[in-house]
């Protein structure tokens, strides 16, 4: 490591601490005493307010309600906050409208040699979802669903939520505890407990028409619902055995819910055990695309015949006649 990078990294390291010792520098990024010692005097004159004790069990605190310095980004660090810009673009990603300022405060930090660099990165690469013909950092295209944002700002004070929702019988209202908010197939989704059907529901974000906090008295504590859930955990009704093909298969693209666990050191053979509703044919679908997606290189243990019936009649389609 760099000497610039490890002094930027101690900074941060210092910054999140109420105290530290010369030890415990040492220790975090294996470096000599002298090495730290050295390292923090130079922070010290970098303006960061340090103050020492004196004794046995002395060391430094962070002085706070001091101006702090500037913040200094290494050449590599630059080079990940750029390519990290370029490939989140298109993503449909919420408070998208404040890429422009960012990335207009990141190239006014650094220097013209490095402005440079980020010129020709953004002529080279491209990534999924990106416009050749107008691969430019700061175009902003392809924004959420706008009540996304709002969403995650009433989500940050509450998760006990009541949503409006747009479904083809009509608008409907549900009180849910929110447990996860994610993307799937350029979809954002909702897994929510439903606190009146006491069960997990899956809600799509485009749907929304409206979100406010649930009243106070009429919610269930985390406690319950974590309790209930865990009542009601599906039982694994898939079990497959992945060879390294299709390890690196299921590394491309997996459903969110859907994992693996290796069965060597090596990492070339892995289980993976799941649940599906054969109730939902949507989801019977998903799963059959997906498992032909995996390719040859899987040993079925487990499958629900809805999914061995899907799998057969898509694997007819290419039998000759």
């Amino acid at each position: 490591m760099k000497k610039v990078e490890r002094i930027n990294i101690i900074m941060r390291y210092i910054n999140n601490r109420s105290h530290f010792t010369i030890s415990e520098i040492m220790q975090e990024f294996s470096i000599s005493r002298s090495t730290a010692a050295r390292d923090i005097r130079e922070i010290e004159a970098m303006g960061m307010p340090l103050v020492a004790e004196v004794g046995r069990d002395g060391g430094y605190f962070v002085m706070r309600n001091s101006v702090l310095p500037d913040v200094r980004f290494t050449d590599n660090e630059v080079k990940a906050l750029f390519i990290a810009f370029m490939a989140t673009r298109n993503q449909q990603l919420p408070f998208l409208k404040s890429r422009q300022s960012l990335a207009e405060k990141l190239l006014g930090l650094i220097s013209e040699n490095q402005q440079d660099d980020l010129v020709l990165l953004n002529q080279i690469l491209l990534f999924e979802g990106t416009n050749p013909n107008n691969p430019d950092l700061l175009d902003l295209t392809d924004l959420p669903h706008p009540i996304l944002e709002k969403l995650i700002q009433i989500l940050l004070l509450d998760r006990c939520i009541l949503i409006t929702i747009q479904e083809e019988e009509g608008i409907e209202s549900y009180p849910i505890y929110l447990l996860h908010l994610y993307r799937e197939k350029s979809l954002w989704l909702i897994e929510g407990f439903d606190l009146k059907e006491e069960k997990k529901r899956i809600y799509h974000v485009d749907n929304l028409i409206d979100i406010k906090p649930y009243p106070t008295k009429k919610r269930v504590s985390k406690k319950k619902i974590l309790e209930k859930l865990s009542k009601q955990e599906e039982v694994t009704n898939l079990v497959l055995e992945l060879g390294p093909k299709a390890i690196a298969q299921f590394k491309k693209y997996h459903p969110l819910k859907v994992s693996i666990a290796y069965t060597n050191p090596y990492q070339a053979t892995a289980v993976l055990k799941t649940f599906i509703n054969v109730g939902n044919s949507e989801e019977v679908a998903e799963m059959t695309n997906w498992m032909l997606f995996l390719g040859e290189d899987i040993q079925i243990r487990e499958v629900p015949e809805e999914v061995l019936e899907g799998l057969q009649e898509r694997l007819c389609l290419f039998c000759p006649k």
